[in-house]
């Protein structure tokens, strides 16, 4: 299972997205209560990702509502730097997931962007486009600082856009057996006209406790980023 993460196909970046979803492929009630779809052994699946990268990455819009620690905490190992993306300066200097902790802490925003961050905490400027900083040029800014393995947590929004723009090398999709009905999508991609255009990347599933954890290969269309600098 964790395995395939040891080394890039592409180039030397390893990046996986990560999503919790019920069977009808909701992340979220229409209240955006999540906690927890997913139970103890998916959960704890998420927790080894975060201690085997160097980066775990997260949209402001899953920072501001959910307000993650993401640290390690239901397995032995370290916690990755910490990165949440965060272009128009939205995210809180007292949010949990800035807590001076021994971590890295990077926030990735935009030169127009005015916040204050506490003592300690990175702050990487990225020119955006029309959709926000593009997911190529985060990867790229992250591997600068030495981060080559980087695990995509979330939210649906952030997963969905490196998954569009080919920036995946692996998509874990961890599925519950339960049924919201109504909710927030787990992926939001553009439209098809026919189910042959759907992607179809190779896929094993492995049963964690009652969830089910799909693990999707897409290197055949990951495009080439660049190289962790070793130096940093």
């Amino acid at each position: 299972m964790f395995g395939p993460l040891r080394a890039g196909a592409v180039d030397e970046l390893m990046v996986v997205g990560q999503l919790g979803q019920s069977l009808d492929g909701r992340i979220a009630t229409p209240n955006g209560h999540s906690h927890y779809i997913n139970g103890l052994p998916g959960r704890t699946h998420l927790h080894r990702l975060r201690a085997l990268v160097d980066a775990v990455v997260v949209g402001v819009g899953t920072a501001v509502v959910d307000d993650p620690q993401l640290t390690v905490r239901l397995c032995a190992g370290p916690c990755p730097a910490r990165v949440v993306l965060d272009p128009r300066g939205r995210l809180s200097a007292n949010a949990r997931l800035l807590a001076c902790d021994g971590a890295r802490r990077i926030v990735v925003t935009t030169p127009q962007a005015a916040a204050r961050f506490p003592a300690g905490v990175e702050i990487i400027a990225l020119e955006a486009a029309d959709r926000g900083i593009a997911p190529a040029t985060i990867l790229a800014a992250l591997g600068e600082r030495g981060m080559r393995r980087i695990l995509i947590e979330g939210g649906a929004d952030t997963v969905s856009r490196f998954l569009a723009t080919g920036c995946l090398d692996r998509l874990h999709v961890m599925v519950a057996p339960i049924i919201l009905g109504a909710g927030r999508s787990g992926l939001v991609l553009e439209p098809l006209e026919r189910v042959d255009q759907a992607m179809r990347p190779p896929v094993r599933a492995y049963p964690l406790g009652d969830d089910v954890l799909f693990d999707c290969d897409l290197s055949a269309q990951r495009l080439p980023i660049g190289r962790a600098n070793r130096s940093t």
